[in-house]
């Protein structure tokens, strides 16, 4: 189904649909489409006038369309590359705990840690209740479940260490709880709106203590890998280098501007790669 021509340029659904972030197309997708094809068509027009100006053509419009060709095709050929090693690159559980073991100095908090419960109620009686249970040694799975709105991801967000300065969400008044109550001690109860909540802190850590392996060993794991595809492309590069410069594909001039090849001037390949 065509949705809009413009001159020679035609706009089909199929196009459009493959265009629009999934999140606006389902919000409202016959919005989407509509928006889409005015916004479509306006950058026609603009392209349109472009070429009756014969725009492209233009030397500083050139110089930049060749520079942004390069910069796609020399990141496209180092995805290529560095595609060729993946099964290489790959940094397992074991690798990244070795890693932060050797390094764990360099891994530290940069301010205090909590691990709480947050518990929201429909009401100040079930507020209470569930305070009550708490302090009776009831699971706190039981009196998430019971009492709460949302308790699946109640419960798990009581299984992790939050930044202080992020606790307590969006409630600023439980953040101001959670700095100043102890260890297994419960919140005095806060209302908003029709809701009544209240916190237990569980756990803190303090600003410089070293962080669990269980909070990094993903973005440990992500670095690794990120790190050996960058050696990986730099001994590549560097090997290309090298058998451009024994082919004598490679004449370096002096930078004070004399037009003949200078011998004083040296270029390594560690240089070429920005290696260390």
């Amino acid at each position: 189904m065509i949705l809009a021509e413009v001159g020679s340029k035609v706009l089909t659904k199929e196009q459009a649909k493959k265009s629009i972030p999934t999140h606006i197309f389902e919000s409202d997708s016959t919005l989407a489409y509509l928006n889409f094809r005015d916004e479509w068509i306006r950058r026609q027009i603009i392209l349109q006038e472009a070429d009756r100006l014969n725009f492209s053509n233009r030397r500083e419009v050139k110089d930049k369309l060749m520079r942004l060709q390069e910069e796609f095709i020399l990141q496209s050929i180092q995805d290529y590359i560095i595609s060729e090693f993946e099964a290489d690159l790959d940094v397992d559980e074991l690798e990244a705990r070795n890693y932060y073991q050797q390094n764990k100095d360099k891994f530290t908090l940069e301010e205090p840690y909590v691990r709480y419960r947050h518990l929201i109620a429909e009401t100040n009686a079930d507020a209470e209740s569930a305070k009550r249970e708490l302090m009776q040694g009831v699971e706190w799975e039981e009196v998430a479940n019971k009492y709460s709105k949302h308790p699946d991801l109640k419960i798990s967000e009581s299984e992790r260490y939050w930044p202080i300065s992020v606790s307590g969400g969006d409630i600023s008044m439980l953040n101001r709880y959670l700095r100043i109550i102890g260890p297994s001690e419960i919140s005095p109860t806060h209302r908003v709106g029709n809701e009544f909540h209240f916190v237990q802190l569980l756990d803190e850590r303090p600003e410089g203590d070293h962080p669990d392996l269980d909070w990094l060993i993903d973005q440990i794991q992500v670095w690794l890998t990120l790190e050996k595809r960058k050696r990986a492309f730099n001994t590549y590069v560097k090997n290309l280098y090298l058998q451009a410069q024994a082919n004598n594909e490679i004449k370096i001039y002096d930078v004070a501007g004399e037009n003949n090849p200078a011998l004083t001037d040296t270029v390594s390949s560690n240089q070429i790669t920005n290696e260390e």
